[in-house]
């Protein structure tokens, strides 16, 4: 087997070790939650990783005294209290796994600078032009 066969069988098998990787996390993140309480223990809520509400409970009863207006705003509070718990749960999973400066949580929420994840151009264009001249490419030009 070549060197660039060789090459090419580690990278295959560094891809595939990565996917595995990756296809773990999103199962784990899958399964976070966040909970938050309100002042006074009027609800807590539990929302799942994509924000999605998993429970509603009023521990007490002072709901009660509440008009539905006051509810309605402790509710989009805890809410989003507790969809901020997950999401930082989240960052804290895949920190070690996304483009430093990046969090799944800016990407969620829509305040990710895309421009850092995909530049408008390739940082390495020399490197791959160099490498097409001189690389790969010109070996198996040499061998035929």
């Amino acid at each position: 087997m070549s060197g660039y066969e060789q090459e090419i069988d580690r990278l295959l098998a560094d891809y595939r070790a990565r996917r595995d990787e990756a296809d773990s996390v999103r199962r784990r993140i899958n399964e976070v939650t966040g909970t938050a309480t309100a002042p006074r223990r009027v609800v807590k809520v539990t929302v799942s990783a994509r924000g999605e509400l998993v429970d509603i409970d009023f521990p007490t009863g002072a709901f009660r005294r509440m008009t539905p207006r006051e509810l309605a705003d402790v509710l989009k509070t805890t809410i989003a209290e507790a969809r901020a718990a997950a999401l930082s749960e989240i960052d804290s999973m895949v920190f070690d796994h996304v483009p430093l400066g990046l969090s799944p949580s800016a990407l969620l929420s829509g305040t990710a600078d895309i421009g850092r994840l995909l530049p408008a151009e390739p940082e390495s264009q020399e490197a791959m032009r160099d490498f097409l001249k001189h690389g790969l490419f010109e070996t198996r030009r040499d061998d035929s």
